[in-house]
C-alpha cells in the first residue's frame, strides 16, 4: 500500500483535492453521476459527444472507486468471487467481471488488476459500499484485506480515435499498451499510471495519480487537442457504443448470459459464487431474452415497453437523442425476447416505430 501511493509522490493516508473540485472552480457544470459529483458538461454536450466519436475527449472519473486487496489469499479468494479469470492474469493486466449471488443474479461489475503484491479493483462509487460489504462477508478464514483508496487517487479518462496520438503529443506513449494493461510512468517528474480500457467497445485510457498531477496533465492534453467532456456527453457516447451500465442496463434481476457481455464469463477458471447457474444456462444453450439495441423514430426513455404486433416482447433500459454529425437519432438499449431480437426486426417502442439494431450502432456518418 505504501508503495502504491508512493509512486504518485503522495503522502500516505492523506486525501487530495479532487479533480472535479478543480474543474468546478474552472466553471464546469457539476451534477451527480455514478455516485459522485462530477462535470455534467462544459457547455456543449453535443460537441463533447462528437469529440469522443471523431477526435479525443477527456473526462473526469472521480466517480471511480478503487479497492486494494492484499494478503496471501487475495488472488485465490477474488477468483472465487467473480465471473472472470483473475488467477491467470499477467502482471499489470486487468479483467472485467461480474459479481453474482448464489442464484446467478448480478450484484455488480468491476475491473480487477494484478499489480504484483496486491490486486486493484475499480468500480463505480455507487457500487463500492455494497461490493465492499459483500467482500467482507465472504472473507472468513482467508488472508485477505480490503481497503478503499478512492479518495487518495484521482482519475481521468481520455477516449476517441485520436486519444493515443494526443497522449503521445504530451510525451506519453501508449502504442504498446494492450487492452486491460496498466503501466506506471513518470511524466514531468510526477508519478502516473496509464491503463487501457478492458471494455471492447470503449477503447480509451485511464490515468491515475494525485489531483495535482492530473490537473497539470489535463491542461497539457487539452492544449494538444483533447476536448473536455462531461457526463452528459459521456452517456451519449456510452449508449451509441452499446455499452451497458450497472444499475441501469445491468441489474440484479438479469442473468449474465442475458446481458450479452460474454467477455465477462470464463468457463475454465474453476468455481465461483453463482457458477452453477451460469453453467446450467450454458448447458441448455440459450436464455429467453437478450440485450439489444434499438433505433427509434421519435423519442424513447427508460422503462418504455417494446412490442411486436400485440405482444410485449421487451423493455428499454437506456435511451438518448444522439447528435451524430449526420443528424440526431434516437438510440436505445434494452432487453428483447430472443425470437424477436434479430437485427432489422421492426418493433414499436412506446407506440413509436423502431427497429432492432446490432451493437455497437452504425448510424449515418458516425
Amino acid at each position: 500500500m505504501v508503495r502504491l501511493l508512493g509512486i504518485y509522490n503522495q503522502r500516505f493516508g492523506m486525501a487530495v483535492m479532487t479533480l472535479q473540485e478543480r474543474l468546478a472552480a474552472a466553471g464546469a457544470q457539476l451534477a451527480h453521476y455514478r455516485g459522485a459529483e462530477t462535470a455534467a458538461s462544459f457547455g456543449d454536450p453535443a460537441g463533447e459527444f462528437r469529440a469522443l466519436l471523431a477526435g479525443a475527449g477527456i473526462f473526469d472519473m472521480g466517480w471511480q472507486a478503487k479497492l486494494v486487496l492484499s494478503g496471501e489469499d487475495r488472488v485465490r479468494w477474488l477468483n472465487g468471487m467473480v465471473t472472470n479469470n483473475v488467477r491467470d492474469l499477467a502482471l499489470n493486466h486487468g479483467v472485467y467481471s461480474f459479481v453474482l449471488n448464489a442464484q446467478g443474479r448480478n450484484l455488480g461489475d468491476l475491473v480487477a488488476y494484478h499489480r504484483g503484491d496486491y490486486l486493484l479493483v475499480t468500480t463505480d462509487r455507487e457500487q463500492a459500499p455494497k461490493l465492499k460489504e459483500l467482500f467482507d462477508h465472504y472473507i472468513i478464514m482467508d488472508d485477505v484485506e480490503v481497503e478503499d483508496i478512492g479518495d487518495k487517487l484521482a482519475t481521468f479518462g481520455i477516449a476517441g480515435p485520436n486519444a493515443a496520438s494526443v497522449l503521445q503529443g504530451a510525451g506519453i506513449d501508449v502504442s504498446q499498451l494492450a487492452p486491460g494493461e496498466v503501466s506506471d510512468r513518470v511524466w514531468e517528474g510526477a508519478g502516473i499510471s496509464v491503463a487501457r480500457s478492458v471494455l471492447p467497445l470503449l477503447d480509451g485510457y485511464e490515468v491515475w495519480s494525485t489531483a495535482e498531477n492530473l490537473e497539470r496533465l489535463w491542461e497539457v492534453l487539452v492544449v494538444k487537442g483533447a476536448k473536455p467532456v462531461g457526463s452528459e456527453g459521456l452517456e451519449l457516447y456510452r449508449i451509441a457504443r452499446g455499452v451497458p451500465r450497472y444499475g441501469i442496463d445491468l441489474r440484479e434481476r438479469d442473468l449474465p448470459q442475458e446481458t450479452g457481455q460474454q467477455h465477462v464469463l470464463n468457463f475454465a477458471k474453476g468455481c465461483y459464487v453463482g457458477q452453477e447457474i451460469v453453467e446450467r444456462i450454458r448447458s441448455r444453450g440459450n436464455v429467453h431474452r437478450i440485450f439489444a439495441g434499438f433505433e427509434v423514430q421519435g423519442n424513447a426513455r427508460a422503462g418504455d415497453t417494446v412490442t411486436a404486433g400485440d405482444k410485449q416482447v421487451g423493455e428499454i433500459t437506456s435511451a438518448a437523442r444522439v447528435p451524430f454529425p449526420s443528424g440526431e437519432t434516437t438510440l436505445a438499449l434494452g432487453y428483447m425476447r430472443r425470437e424477436f431480437a434479430e437485427p432489422g426486426t421492426e418493433v414499436k417502442v412506446a407506440d413509436q416505430a423502431a427497429v432492432v439494431s446490432a451493437l455497437p450502432f452504425r448510424v449515418g456518418s458516425n
